[in-house]
């Protein structure tokens, strides 16, 4: 699968690095990671742009465009990559950006909030942004000046799995920022939009990403037997 291309990042290098959303596939820190790792790490870049705004008609057009992925997986992602590319070639970019807007951001309130801190702590979203951003901080990173979006955004998460892949983190590291972090609120976040009936194109995003991030938890748990 190509690296797609990422919308401008959410969360911002506190000291000047080059972080996920920016990263190319072709730089020194992409190009000196293991190809399994590339291909993780293009896969957060995806779910990140996907989520951060309404796929315009560029990026619809690579993910028809790209290979497959995730042959080796059992079958989960492959279907959910052909399924993700199937909805891609019949979208509309007006359409696309339409339900975005219904679903993610909305007049007053949107039908589905992509922050997870939610779907992580319901009953202590605070606690969960607050540790959040003191691991952000631990490593040097928060938000982009000018952007709006809360760290808990997924397309801020992914970027900064992106981001620990790309800089070959301990796989101990990037295991519990996932666990902590990501997995927990991402996956009822996509079951969300799946039952939201105004969601169509956003259907298979989601199942694409929740294939992603069940198989990265199902090889991030592998750590601790290695």
């Amino acid at each position: 699968m190509k690296r797609a291309t990422t919308a401008r990042s959410s969360i911002l290098p506190g000291r000047g690095e080059a972080l996920a959303g920016e990263i190319e596939a072709d730089s020194d820190a992409a190009g000196g990671i293991e190809a399994e790792d590339r291909a993780r790490a293009n896969c957060y870049g995806l779910i990140s742009r996907l989520f951060y705004a309404p796929a315009d008609p560029n990026l619809l057009a690579e993910i028809c465009s790209s290979g497959e992925a995730g042959e080796g997986d059992g079958g989960g992602l492959h279907a959910a990559w052909r399924g993700l590319q199937e909805a891609c070639r019949s979208a509309y970019p007006a359409i696309v950006r339409q339900e975005y807007d219904t679903l993610f951001v909305g007049v007053g309130r949107a039908a589905v909030t992509p922050y997870l801190s939610g779907y992580a702590e319901p009953s202590g979203p605070d606690r969960y942004l607050v540790r959040l951003r003191e691991q952000l901080a631990a490593w040097g990173l928060g938000r982009r000046e000018g952007v709006f979006e809360v760290e808990d955004h997924l397309s801020g998460v992914s970027d900064v799995m992106r981001w620990l892949i790309q800089e070959r983190r301990p796989l101990d590291q990037q295991r519990e920022f996932f666990e902590v972090f990501v997995y927990r609120g991402a996956i009822p976040f996509c079951a969300a939009v799946h039952k939201t009936p105004s969601a169509s194109f956003y259907k298979p995003v989601t199942a694409f990403a929740a294939s992603f991030f069940e198989l990265e938890k199902t090889a991030l748990e592998m750590v601790d037997l290695a």
